[in-house]
Formats: C-alpha cells, structure tokens, sequence
C-alpha cells in the first residue's frame, strides 16, 4: 500500500472514530431562515460601533485540542429607541482574522488556510455581516447544554467543555451572513443602554457548515474524512461597543 493511500485511510479511520457528532458544550444558537429586516423608527438614536474596542471572537474544535482567535470589526451602528436597542448591524471584515494561540508559521498557515475556499473563502467573500431583526428580554428558555463527554479537553490547562454568558440580560435575533450565506440566529446577550454608550456581549455555539464552511470544493473520502477531523460546532463570542457620535477607526 502506498503512501498516500496510507494517509486517506488514516483521515478517513479517524473520521469514523470522530464523527458522531460530538461538541463542546454551551448555548446553542437557534438558527432558521433569514427573516424580513423592519424599518428602525426615525425616532431611534444610532449609536456608532467603537471598531477598535469591538471584535468577534471565535474557537474551533478537533480531537486533538481547539484553536481561538478574533475577526475584526469593519463598521457599524446600533439604533436606541427609549433606552432599548432596536435594530442594528455590523461588518466583519473577514480578511481581519486573526489567531491568537499560534506564533510564526503555524499561526500564518492555519491564518491562510481560514481564508481560504476550504472554510471562509475570503477572496471572494470579504465580508461577513450580521443585521438585528429583533431584541426581547430574556426569558431564561435557552439555558445552555452539558456538551459530549469526550469533548471535555484541557487545552494550556484549560479545561474547555462549556460555552455559555453568564446572567443574559436579553435575546437577540438577527441575520447573520457569511460565505455568501443568510441564516437567522437567536442567542442570548448581556446588553447595556447608558448616556452615550451602548455594550453587547454574547456567547454562544453555531454549527460551521450551515454556511457552507467545511471542505465542500473537495471530493472523495480524503476531503470528506478531514473536514470531520474538524468538529461542526464553533464557539462565537461578540463583544460591542458602540457610542453616540463619529465612528472611530478600526486601530490596526
């Protein structure tokens, strides 16, 4: 037997040992269809995401331990109507990913290998956005999940088996678009209306391949074996601010 047909047995053995769906615990986003975007009320004050104090950070899984990092914020704004926040969007800037438990090469090649058409494609979908279509208060009903077993790793001697914000102040639903992809999402949030300021931070687990992020260009056991060598579920975490006034510039 040769070489390579040693290493498509080898992907395509693990992806029998690893494909049963397993995944971190924490809360599950409920996705479904993108919805229709309401108009804001004129009335509304839009308060300017702070794109150097905002970002997105995300952590993904495999067998072997995870890998975490950030994507930068491009632009933009929340609207506050009566001290509640009413609708809102931002912009990802997808080119902006960034991996923070890495250095050197291995950082610049699993940083390329995220851009490229195996997982965000970002030559040909620069941008992610994700648009507000509805804020409620919380009601306690998307309490977060045990997880799999196996999925409890101690990764820097952190055990990492549960993805989840703590005290929810609100549900947030929105359209949230990557890869040429719109799906709804609803998570909970912790969000903070003051004079001149607007805070949003959120956890929360999706599942990657609903927006066609895995290995779909390849075909075959191999490719089909190492995208699940990569578990479904990734840890997204946002962490906004946004204040009344110019945005400022995201700091590079």
């Amino acid at each position: 037997m040769n070489m390579t047909r040693i290493s498509i047995l080898s992907l395509f053995l693990g992806a029998l040992l690893f494909s049963c769906q397993q995944k971190p615990g924490g809360t599950e986003a409920e996705v479904s269809e993108a919805q229709e975007v309401e108009e804001v009320s004129s009335a509304a004050t839009d308060y300017s995401v702070n794109t150097d104090q905002s970002q997105v950070d995300w952590v993904g899984f495999k067998p072997t331990g995870r890998h975490n990092g950030t994507i930068g914020i491009e632009d933009g704004a929340i609207s506050v109507l009566n001290g509640d926040v009413v609708g809102g969007s931002f912009t990802l800037n997808m080119n902006d990913i960034n991996v923070e438990d890495l250095e050197g090469e291995y950082k610049d090649k699993l940083t390329n290998h995220l851009k490229s058409g195996d997982f965000f494609s970002v030559e040909e979908y620069p941008t992610a956005t994700f648009e507000i279509t509805g804020v409620e208060s919380y009601s306690g009903e998307m309490a977060a999940n045990d997880g799999d077993d196996k999925m409890k790793l101690v990764v820097n001697e952190e055990e990492v088996d549960e993805y989840s914000l703590a005290d929810p102040t609100h549900s947030i639903t929105g359209n949230l678009t990557m890869r040429g992809t719109s799906l709804s999402v609803t998570f909970p949030a912790k969000v903070s209306v003051t004079d001149g300021q607007v805070t949003a931070n959120a956890k929360f687990n999706i599942d990657r391949t609903k927006w066609g992020v895995n290995f779909r260009e390849e075909n075959g056991y191999e490719a089909r074996a190492k995208d699940e060598l990569i578990y479904d579920t990734v840890n997204v975490g946002f962490d906004i601010t946004a204040s009344e006034g110019e945005p400022t510039a995201m700091a590079k």
